[in-house]
């Protein structure tokens, strides 16, 4: 009888830790999958791998991060599939801006920002004006003029409709009361090449994609940062502000997840993101991220992001409409 008793006791013990262990509390239980609206290779891509290893490290117990590319509809597509997914904390989101809140300003979307939990920015990445070496302008100021000589004949290459390059000629545009031609092109590749080939003036792109252009003939005139300081990646650029254009415009890059996601997740994510930036086997594998990180907890991200979609509606009715 004593022998089934303790029989009983030790197989009770046992379910009691199976069962613990079948509800491990988050996020030991399965791997976390951030979703990413952009292809393999995209610099949203390799910010998230980048991260995720890191991010598992100051995360602690068992946690796991998976990394999944959802391409399409300039991150609508994922933003979409993140928003119905369940708040549980195990599916998380790369949002970017300005297109998570332009986008569904002027055109039907399968998401809406106020239905995601913001968690953490990581990257503010300005966007700046480039043009060739053999053009005569030096600054804005002499891009303005030359709009202004020719009006809808300066042409300007960007990313794609609705991308910061385009927002960033609508609201150059709209500052100096002339138009150029945009250009869109399907990426800072192609963007980049249509430029060094002479097919447009002028090309808009983020920061970090100008460092990359800089082994070229290429000169850099002007960045867009909102907060009027330089970039660390061109820290000898002038800002608009600086030559008296008061155009502002970034990239932003960070992490979101489901409405509802509970606070405490939010706040553990925040933290370990956080922690994970000043990480110094992080800083080494993530050179090209170092010049333009500029991590926002997913607060103040969501005050800022307000902020932007003000400036950023007075561009709708500039949008193409088919």
């Amino acid at each position: 009888m004593k022998f089934q008793l303790r029989l009983a006791y030790a197989m009770g013990a046992l379910f009691c830790a199976a069962a613990g262990a079948a509800h491990a509390e988050w996020p030991d239980d399965h791997p976390i999958q951030i979703v990413v609206g952009y292809s393999a290779g995209s610099a949203t891509d390799l910010m998230a791998r980048n991260l995720a290893p890191f991010l598992a490290r100051h995360l602690g117990g068992h946690a796991q991060i998976i990394v999944i590319d959802k391409p399409g509809a300039t991150g609508a597509i994922a933003n979409a599939f993140v928003q119905h997914s369940k708040p549980d904390g195990y599916t998380l989101g790369t949002i970017n801006l300005p297109g998570f809140v332009f986008t569904p300003m002027y055109q039907k979307t399968n998401y809406q920002p106020a239905d995601m939990s913001i968690v953490a920015r990581m990257v503010a990445d300005p966007a700046v004006l480039i043009t060739r070496k053999d053009n005569p302008a030096n600054n804005l100021a002499d891009v303005v003029q030359a709009m202004h000589k020719a009006p809808g004949r300066v042409s300007f290459g960007n990313n794609g409709v609705g991308t910061n390059g385009h927002l960033t000629q609508l609201m150059l545009q709209q500052a100096i009361g002339v138009d150029g031609i945009a250009v869109p092109f399907k990426g800072s590749g192609e963007t980049s090449t249509a430029l060094l080939s002479k097919q447009v003036d002028y090309v808009i792109l983020s920061a970090s994609e100008a460092t990359m252009l800089q082994q070229n003939p290429v000169k850099v005139l002007a960045q867009f940062s909102p907060s009027g300081q330089r970039s660390q990646a061109l820290p000898d650029v002038p800002t608009a502000q600086e030559q008296g254009f008061n155009v502002l415009m970034t990239s932003e890059r960070g992490f979101s997840g489901p409405k509802g996601l509970p606070k405490n997740i939010i706040d553990r994510l925040d933290t370990a993101i956080s922690a994970a930036l000043q990480d110094p086997d992080y800083r080494k594998a993530a050179v090209n991220d170092l010049p333009v990180l500029a991590y926002l907890p997913g607060d103040q991200w969501s005050a800022s992001m307000k902020e932007s979609a003000e400036r950023l509606s007075k561009l709708v009715p500039l949008m193409p409409k088919d």
